[in-house]
């Protein structure tokens, strides 16, 4: 596949927040129907190529690109991104007391596909993917993520998703704060998102999720700098080894 197919290009970007660099010259390639795992420790970058890639405006991009589907997207605004088709699953939602999860999502559809979805499909459509992850219906008329379990907040995410269909999915440490049930359901809910038209980038420090969701590629995040990439098997070393590993035993081109 060429190049210019790439669902999404990272070239050699370095991004500061407050003046401190945090991303020391970031290279990765994704393409359709591919998933692919970040891995590393606290502070290594693996959240802040996630906001960057959204447009948060507190990072930014002092050197170097990032194509999705060949355009340039740096000088883009968060809507924007969401509109082209980036989606990113949030660490930790935040709540918004007095906004409803069925105002909230019909909404966003709403401006993503550019039109006003018909009630009744609207509902027919939510329905089935809520019954997929298992979101009850009274969560329709709760306000968004406010006295959410982690558990339901993963969920709700997922969901939204779900029916924005991006073409770039950024899961964000989604495995945080679930127990083994909400990790298989979420976990379920994520391969439903996998297709042959999008990708997703799921960035997680443990390898649990991995048992579920199945990575192409597992690429390992140090010091702002990817120095490692292999498959699946590598999520399972770095399990058992740990992250010094990596720079002890691993070569030096970086792969496993």
């Amino acid at each position: 596949m060429s190049k210019s197919n790439s669902i999404l290009q990272v070239k050699d970007l370095c991004v500061s927040v407050e003046d401190k660099e945090i991303l020391k010259g970031v290279n990765l390639t994704i393409n359709p129907g591919e998933i692919h795992a970040i891995m590393g420790r606290n502070g290594s970058g693996k959240s802040t190529l996630s906001y960057t890639l959204m447009g948060h405006p507190r990072y930014k991009v002092t050197s170097g690109q990032m194509l999705f589907k060949g355009q340039e997207i740096g000088e883009m605004t968060p809507d924007e991104r969401a509109k082209a088709g980036i989606g990113l699953a949030f660490q930790y939602p935040v709540a918004v007391p007095g906004v409803s999860v069925s105002n909230f999502l019909r909404q966003s559809v709403k401006s993503i596909r550019g039109k006003d979805i018909p009630v009744k499909e609207f509902r027919k459509e939510l329905k089935e993917l809520m019954a997929r992850l298992g979101v009850k219906d009274e969560f329709l008329s709760r306000y968004l993520n406010d006295g959410f379990s982690g558990g339901e907040k993963k969920r709700l995410e997922i969901l939204q998703l779900s029916l924005l269909n991006p073409g770039l999915v950024i899961l964000d440490e989604t495995d945080s704060g679930l127990d083994i049930d909400a990790l298989k359901t979420v976990s379920e809910g994520i391969n439903a998102l996998a297709s042959s038209e999008n990708a997703i980038l799921l960035i997680t420090h443990y390898q649990r999720m991995l048992d579920y969701v199945k990575p192409h590629f597992v690429h390992v995040f140090q010091d702002g700098k990817i120095v490692a990439s292999g498959d699946s098997q590598l999520a399972h070393e770095l399990e058992a080894r740990g992250y010094d590993w990596v720079t002890k035993e691993l070569s030096p081109s970086g792969v496993a």
